[in-house]
């Protein structure tokens, strides 16, 4: 066994494999660039090395730099976790060269996998049912309109080396061909050094199924059941849980078996993932086909471990230390269920852009369930930095129950006691996602988020009983926080206040909210809450008709956000007397800014396709930013002629800046 690994990745996956290694008694080493230089991995490792600035192309994605510090550290081997170098065929070759041993598969497993245009051809070879499509190498963006028209739309366009979202467009008529085949290049090549592109056909009501297999350096290869994936935005996975609702054990065996002969037949090790694609509208599962081969450890990877009970990185360790695996496939069996929500810093309430900043407040929820557990895996703290150089992801919330069910009905409750200020986070949607009637009934697709959201997010609903619970407890926290600056005001020994009226106003309803000693009425009807408020709490667990409920809560100018189950407003809160006389004060008119091109988040100006003077139409791209990796297409909201450019390609854009100005 090793006596030290260097981890070769940041954040929350650099984390969690340090915590395994050193209950394994094995001694770690971290890598940082500037940016990382205060974050808690670096703080958690034995020992850390700086590897460079801040963007990953010149830090993380150095093979040289992390061989320097495996060197200078006596480190036996690197873990690369997931990204970077992670599925770099030439990176473990070099690591082999220098006599350190790479926690992951061999290099001709990564480099046949890796090639998705290879990856196909070796799967079909293989007997694996694969996507219809072209495979070949494709020359440009006619060549691509010829190949899509072919295959007949929609299609989908993808990086040949790409992985994670990146890379990918769905394109459904010869237009968005055009539009997105250049795109889909320079991500790949940005990303993933490689700028080739193959397209294939995009199956409608598709599933995203995926195995986990496990082999070892002995010829013995296994798989860990499936993953069900298929909320995802954008390609990128939001929610993931294991087992899926949609398998029966007779897939689940099909799936598995084909994932392990595509393993055996390109002599794999260590942990990898077969995707899968299913048609959903095929009951019987019988319609699934090849995706790619992930040659790495998934983001997802801990609702495997735990209806298993495996310890995933333990068993990378251990095979890549020659031992062999100890259990076979009779002994892999699935307890209870579990689900992962991706924490992003990102907006859902405006289009899910991308969000960056401090973290001033991070407070994730603590296990305290009986009948299941809460895991956060994180790599961020309270205080630090969510940089536009890496990936969005915040934290991943992990819950494992009995049931299904009941794992969501522990990730609603550890979703409303995560407390996150700073940047912009997705915690309210996740908290939709998990209380919608279609995902409790396990009727998912990859469109689910398209589908149920079509028109943007804007909260998860509320029901009349949890709107006037909202306006009771505005009213009682107004009430004990006057209390509060009139004792205060009245050097502490002032009068508590009396018992008064107060109007609670949510989208725009009025509740009139009265606060007695032993009760709370809203518009006369008494309401069923309990709780306990100290001025100052920002977490408030209450009991509303005997159910727990817990909300967060936020001081505005004349009332409070509140915030529960995904559902978050502005409660405005003002005296009964004084709310009747503020319906006669004048409200200021925002100003019109539909004739400026605002960057909606902070990122890099990739390219303008527009000159000063071009006239344009609604929907015509004018500028395309890139943020957090990946590129977004900002488009004309309405017809005119561009007066005035104030950005060049190239720039770096702040959150709200003009990029140009229309007549």
């Amino acid at each position: 066994m090793f006596s030290k690994i260097l981890i070769a990745n940041r954040g929350e996956i650099a984390c969690r494999i340090i915590r395994t290694a050193r209950r394994m008694g094995i001694a770690t080493v971290a890598v940082y660039s500037d940016a990382d230089a205060r974050s808690p991995h670096v703080k958690l490792a034995d020992e850390a090395v700086h590897i460079g600035p801040s963007p990953a192309a010149q830090s993380y994605l150095l093979p040289e730099k992390i061989i320097a510090a495996c060197e200078q550290t006596g480190a036996e081997a690197v873990h690369p976790g997931y990204g970077f170098l992670s599925e770099r065929a030439s990176f473990v070759e070099a690591l082999e060269a220098e006599g350190i041993a790479f926690i992951g598969p061999p290099p001709n497993a990564i480099a046949a996998m890796g090639d998705k245009i290879e990856s196909k051809r070796l799967a079909a070879a293989a007997g694996v049912n694969v996507v219809p499509g072209f495979v070949g190498e494709i020359e440009d963006t006619e060549h691509a309109v010829r190949i899509a028209g072919e295959i007949t739309y929609p299609v989908m366009m993808k990086a040949s080396a790409g992985g994670g979202g990146k890379g990918m467009r769905l394109a459904w008529s010869e237009q968005d061909v055009r539009e997105g085949f250049e795109s889909v290049k320079r991500e790949g090549l940005n990303s993933f050094g490689d700028d080739r592109v193959f397209i294939e056909k995009f199956i409608e009501s598709p599933r995203h199924i995926e195995i986990q297999v496990l082999g070892d350096r002995h010829g013995n290869i296994v798989h860990l059941n499936e993953r069900e994936c298929s909320i995802q935005r954008r390609h990128q996975k939001v929610v993931e849980e294991a087992p899926s609702p949609f398998v029966t054990p007779e897939m689940r065996a099909r799936m598995g078996a084909q994932a392990v002969a595509l393993a055996r037949a390109v002599g794999y090790h260590s942990a990898g993932t077969v995707e899968l694609i299913v048609s959903g509208a095929d009951p019987t599962g019988e319609s699934f086909y090849f995706l790619e081969m992930n040659t790495r450890l998934q983001v997802e990877h801990p609702v495997t471990e735990a209806i298993t009970g495996i310890d995933l990185v333990e068993q990378m360790i251990r095979v890549a230390a020659g031992e062999a695996l100890p259990f076979t496939q009779e002994d892999i069996g699935i307890d209870g269920c579990a689900i992962e929500n991706r924490v992003y810093a990102e907006d859902p309430y405006r289009g899910f852009l991308p969000s960056t900043g401090r973290l001033v407040r991070y407070q994730p929820p603590q296990n305290g369930e009986e009948q299941g557990y809460v895991r956060v895996d994180d790599g961020v703290t309270e205080g630090g930095e969510v940089s536009i150089f890496y990936d969005p992801m915040i934290a991943k919330l992990i819950t494992w129950a009995p049931t299904r069910d009941e794992a969501a009905d522990l990730q609603l409750q550890a979703l409303d006691a995560f407390r996150i200020e700073g940047p912009g986070n997705n915690l309210h949607f996740l908290s939709a996602l998990m209380q919608h009637p279609r995902f409790r009934a396990g009727e998912l697709t990859t469109g689910f988020i398209a589908e149920e959201y079509s028109e943007g997010f804007t909260g998860a609903p509320a029901s009349p009983e949890l709107l006037r619970a909202l306006a009771a407890m505005a009213g009682t926290i107004v009430t004990i926080d006057a209390d509060r600056a009139r004792r205060i005001a009245g050097q502490l020994n002032g009068p508590p206040a009396a018992p008064g009226d107060w109007q609670a106003t949510i989208d725009g309803q009025d509740y009139l909210v009265s606060i007695e000693e032993d009760a709370i009425t809203v518009d006369g009807e008494p309401v069923d809450i309990a709780f306990e408020y100290t001025p100052g709490e920002r977490i408030i667990f209450a009991e509303l008709d005997g159910a727990a409920l817990t909300v967060q809560v936020a001081p505005r100018k004349l009332g409070y956000t509140l915030a529960t189950r995904g559902f978050s407003r502005f409660v405005r809160t003002l005296n009964a007397r004084y709310a009747a006389l503020s319906a006669h004060m004048i409200e200021k008119e925002a100003p019109d800014l539909s004739r400026l091109l605002i960057c909606p988040m902070p990122g890099l100006l990739v390219a303008l396709h527009v000159a000063e003077g071009d006239a344009v139409e609604p929907g015509q791209p004018l500028a395309t930013v890139e943020a957090m990796k990946m590129e977004n297409i900002l488009r004309a909201g309405k017809s005119g002629t561009i007066r005035r450019i104030n950005a060049s390609a190239g720039a770096s854009l702040a959150v709200d800046a003009v990029i140009l100005e229309l007549d």
